[in-house]
């Protein structure tokens, strides 16, 4: 069992714990730049991803103009934010001034030991926890040459991050995590299964560069499951070119999956919805895709154990999806909205929303 490593919990952000037998967290990354005038939008939108599951929130900071910015909004908003620091230590040194929770560094492109010495002194007169972030692509330079000549990238990406590991304890800097992100699955798999037999670190998992939604999302599940399921794996990001909400969503699914491959084990467990959808054939007589788009973050965001179901026609409607919570289906310019298999109310389409709102408010 990893070691626990405490986020946040000072000010007014809320304290994520991460190792130990907490729950996985699930993490995302802001996918464009950030200004000043973006400020109040950001901070709704994180509210969003809060409500949806996101347990922590990473920032790319490439300047101390950005790492101000960031300042600015974590004094915003409640959930712990992260600043991904490459090349320039000092910018980590200045996130260090606001109430940023965690920072991520890269000890393949970060500098000397010295300027890494120089972010663990402020970070541990802080309290704030570091994240060693080793990637396939910015290795240190002597190991991308042995890559060159033969070395497995797992092998290579598990050695950087022991080295890391071992400066950052001679300096008796305790607060640390560890990730290790390869776009290969197996690459990504067997530097974790290394290194989680020579560490206690807290490992945050993940395929980077993983692609789109759809490959995305398979290629991370492969991955994750394997290493979750071998009890490998605090945190987790599901890497996709895609928006940050699909990433809460899939990361969410996939700790979901791997509860019901090992249910016993609470570290997967989440209070939340189920959804259970069609994928809608020449029968269907109600847009499951519009309905499930429109409602997915809503749906996700609720604090309700339910299972929801958003079927196409009468085939696979109130009786095959009979053990939902609730659920909508329809014909023509009708909806039926049914409970446990029961049929409770029929409205008219252009009402559907609203109604099934209603209904779903009453659980």
């Amino acid at each position: 069992m990893s070691k626990v490593v405490k986020i946040g919990g000072f000010s007014h952000i809320h304290p994520v714990f991460i190792g130990g037998d907490h729950p996985v967290v699930i993490q995302t990354m802001w996918k464009d730049s950030l200004s000043v005038s973006d400020l109040e939008a950001a901070a709704i939108r994180i509210d969003t991803l809060k409500s949806m599951g996101c347990g922590l929130l990473r920032f790319a900071v490439p300047d101390i103009t950005s790492a101000e910015v960031l300042g600015q909004l974590a004094v915003m908003v409640s959930m712990p934010l992260v600043a991904d620091i490459h090349f320039d230590y000092k910018i980590a040194l200045r996130c260090m001034d606001f109430p940023i929770a965690k920072i991520r560094i890269n000890p393949g492109n970060i500098g000397s030991k010295d300027k890494v010495h120089a972010v663990l002194e402020k970070a541990s007169a802080g309290n704030i926890p570091i994240r060693i972030g080793v990637n396939a692509g910015s290795l240190p330079q002597d190991l991308r040459q042995r890559v060159e000549q033969g070395m497995k990238t797992c092998e290579a990406l598990a050695e950087a991050a022991q080295r890391e590991i071992a400066y950052f304890d001679d300096f008796g800097f305790t607060g640390y995590l560890v990730s290790m992100k390869a776009s290969g699955i197996a690459d990504t798999i067997s530097a974790n299964r290394i290194l989680a037999k020579k560490t206690g670190a807290p490992l945050h998992v993940g395929v980077t560069e993983a692609g789109p939604l759809t490959a995305g999302v398979a290629r991370n599940t492969a991955a994750l499951l394997t290493l979750l399921s071998e009890g490998i794996g605090d945190t987790v990001r599901v890497s996709l070119s895609d928006t940050m909400e699909n990433e809460v969503i899939a990361g969410r699914e996939i700790v979901a999956a791997a509860a019901q491959i090992a249910p016993d084990n609470a570290r997967f467990r989440r209070r939340g919805v189920n959804i259970i959808s069609c994928p809608r054939c020449g029968r269907h007589g109600f847009d499951t895709h519009g309905f499930t788009s429109r409602w997915m973050p809503k749906l996700y965001a609720l604090d309700k154990d339910i299972t929801v179901a958003i079927m196409g026609c009468e085939v696979n409607g109130p009786v095959e999806a009979k053990n939902a919570d609730i659920g909508i289906t329809g014909a023509g310019d009708k909806v039926l909205i049914f409970k446990h298999g029961k049929i409770i109310k029929t409205t008219a389409a252009d009402q559907a929303d609203t109604v099934f709102e209603e209904e779903i408010n009453k659980l």
